[in-house]
């Protein structure tokens, strides 16, 4: 990952939201009628907390970053037409969005003085697209034209999983809901496991989440996310050209092709783990079908128990065995 600049949260940021904003204020919550437009699809909103999180999911697919004010009126048709253009592109991008206001230090550290900003991030490095209000043309040509090159650049560079999907934008509970009532609806023996998630803390989420299963060994949700954390603690900030070139080099390494499975299942090409470590059993390899099975029983617990591809790696690896 490239190397980050540092934070500075004590710097002052007086001026860094210009004042003209205060005139275009609104007070309504965004997704509210009135109010700025709600994350959602292949759109998030992202804090300081997060932020590392976040920076680290862009070694498995490009993030668009807009750091905006999310009550200033005159980013509002921005945001939009940006979370519009990403939601139809089905994940090959993700549009993080960034409140300045409240998020003072990442706007330091991207040394940027005022909003909107616009950055593209791939594998961790930022690359400037716009500082300031774009025009029409303008915000035209980066929805049509720029967006494309970044997928484009980020596959080049090995970047090619998909983003995860965070439910529909357009849908009352995700225009009503905001992220306290969002953590609400988490049970509350998952609350810790939780908040060590999205603070980034993926091992500790994950110990978390064995705890809750050790009071309820059938609580799938939390089985579901352990496998999630442990999958991200262990190869969320992998460098996915070094991974998969480890993998191509060394084809008879059980640890080179776990990894690489790993950066598979990140970027949500579930098939391709699957067959990936199923075919490396069946290539011979059955001294090492304990670690394979292992992995692939944490990998079943993260899809829907119909999904058809669960079923057909299960009966797979029920025959691989025997």
């Amino acid at each position: 990952m490239a190397e980050q600049r540092p934070f500075n949260p004590g710097v002052s940021l007086a001026g860094a939201v210009d004042l003209e904003a205060l005139k275009h204020q609104v007070k309504a919550e965004p997704g509210q009628a009135g109010g700025a437009p709600a994350a959602g699809g292949y759109v998030i909103d992202t804090t300081e907390g997060t932020f590392q999180a976040m920076v680290q999911t862009s070694t498995t697919f490009p993030i668009l970053l807009l750091l905006w004010v999310p009550t200033d009126d005159r980013l509002f048709d921005m945001a939009r037409k940006l979370g519009d253009a990403v939601n139809q592109l089905n994940g090959q991008i993700q549009l993080s969005r960034i409140d300045i206001a409240s998020n003072p230090s990442i706007a330091q550290a991207f040394q940027v003085q005022g909003a909107p900003a616009l950055f593209a991030l791939i594998g961790g490095r930022p690359m400037p697209i716009l500082q300031g209000l774009p025009s029409d043309e303008e915000l035209q040509q980066i929805t049509e034209v720029v967006v494309p090159k970044l997928i484009a650049a980020a596959q080049q560079a090995g970047v090619t999983g998909s983003a995860p999907y965070s439910g529909d934008p357009d849908s009352d509970a995700a225009n009503s809901a905001s992220a306290a009532s969002a953590q609400d609806q988490i049970p509350p023996e998952h609350q810790e496991a939780y908040m060590l998630a999205q603070q980034g803390d993926y091992a500790g989420a994950a110990a978390a989440y064995g705890k809750v299963l050790e009071s309820d060994p059938n609580d799938s949700r939390a089985a579901r996310e352990r496998a999630k954390a442990l999958l991200l603690a262990r190869s969320g900030s992998a460098n996915v050209r070094e991974v998969r070139a480890a993998a191509a080099e060394h084809p008879n390494d059980v640890d080179a092709q776990l990894a690489v499975a790993d950066i598979d299942m990140i970027g949500g090409q579930i098939q391709d783990a699957f067959d990936r470590l199923l075919d490396f059993v069946a290539a011979g390899h059955k001294a090492d079908i304990e670690p394979v099975r292992q992995r692939l029983l944490e990998y079943f617990t993260i899809p829907e128990p119909s999904d058809e591809r669960l079923k057909r790696a299960r009966r797979r690896l029920a025959t691989l065995m025997y």
